[in-house]
């Protein structure tokens, strides 16, 4: 592995700051605005170059962690081409990856379903190869895909070898949580180890003004020497557009001058234990206003948080578009 995550982090003063490709690795996603953010017309060569385009400005700003997963359509295949094309940028950069869902919209919009989860051995193995064969000896770490305390992930000892087996190759193995018991989930992963050795290196979890509930756990991870990357930090969108933008965030915006997804990444940034935050920007304007939060002094803000339950509920409710 070229570096640590948190050597990444502490290479430019935006660096703490990653940039995750959800949004531009497939024509459909669960973010709001993106019938405004993309083009009309999303072929898989647009999407390329949409991709393209904000690695570029990203890695020109300073971010150094780049994320993706199997279930983001072509975003790791994307993600390898630009690596390719920028071999300077390919050995300075850590790539994540993630694996547990299997993309299944066949570039369709309107799709049924867009993706099915799957933590067995069986989808490890095949997703492993998919990822190695795009992204390589770039690919730095691996994370398990969303997983909830319910997750056979958690304790399939067959499972664990094949990823204490891939860790001992140099690839770092961690854990991505979604769902109203994140903390349980992190706790849990906190526990599983492999030869005797922590087997998870590394949390994402969703944390945002909205839905907090798994930071003391997360706080609990980074204690324990784990890398802590915070997703969704505006709420698949429900933070970073001022009309939707919870009357205390607006006041915020009013008196900072900053953007509402700025305010919004920055009140995740204060928090000592996040590495990394993901940007999940899908136009080079986001990725500016979204990076602004690195240099904002964080204004008071009244406790935004909603229950858990009913966070999920409404996020689970957003359309595809």
């Amino acid at each position: 592995m070229s570096g640590s995550l948190t050597e990444a982090a502490t290479a430019t003063p935006v660096s703490r700051i990653g940039l995750g490709l959800a949004a531009v690795g497939r024509p459909g996603y669960i973010n709001l605005g993106r019938d405004r953010d993309l083009p009309a017309e999303r072929t898989v060569e647009a999407m390329r170059r949409r991709s393209h385009d904000l690695l570029d400005a990203a890695y020109a700003a300073g971010v150094r962690y780049l994320d993706a997963a199997r279930s983001y359509g072509r975003a790791e295949e994307f993600l390898a081409d630009w690596l390719r094309a920028r071999p300077d940028a390919a050995g300075d950069v850590v790539v994540g990856s993630k694996w547990g869902y299997t993309y299944v919209a066949d570039w369709r919009m309107d799709a049924e379903t867009h993706e099915v989860k799957d933590h067995s051995v069986a989808t490890y193995e095949r997703q492993r190869e998919e990822s190695q064969a795009l992204l390589g000896d770039h690919l730095h770490l691996y994370q398990i895909h969303s997983v909830t305390p319910d997750s056979p992930a958690l304790t399939d000892p067959a499972l664990h070898a094949r990823l204490a087996r891939l860790a001992a190759e140099g690839v770092t193995v961690g854990i991505s949580t979604s769902g109203p018991a994140q903390g349980d989930a992190i706790r849990a992963a906190l526990e599983v180890e492999a030869d005797g050795l922590p087997l998870f290196r590394t949390v994402q979890s969703t944390y945002n003004l909205l839905e907090p509930s798994a930071g003391a756990a997360l706080a609990e991870a980074h204690a324990a020497g784990r890398t802590v990357i915070v997703k969704e930090a505006m709420a698949n969108g429900r933070l970073a557009a001022l009309d939707q933008a919870p009357p205390s965030l607006r006041r915020a915006v009013e008196e900072t001058g900053a953007t509402p997804d700025a305010i919004a990444l920055a009140a995740v940034l204060r928090h000592p234990w996040v590495t990394v935050a993901l940007s999940g920007a899908a136009t080079e304007a986001q990725l500016r206003s979204n990076l602004a939060a690195a240099s904002l002094r964080l204004p008071a803000l009244d406790d935004l948080a909603e229950p858990p339950e009913a966070y999920w509920r409404r996020r689970s409710s957003l359309p595809w578009s």
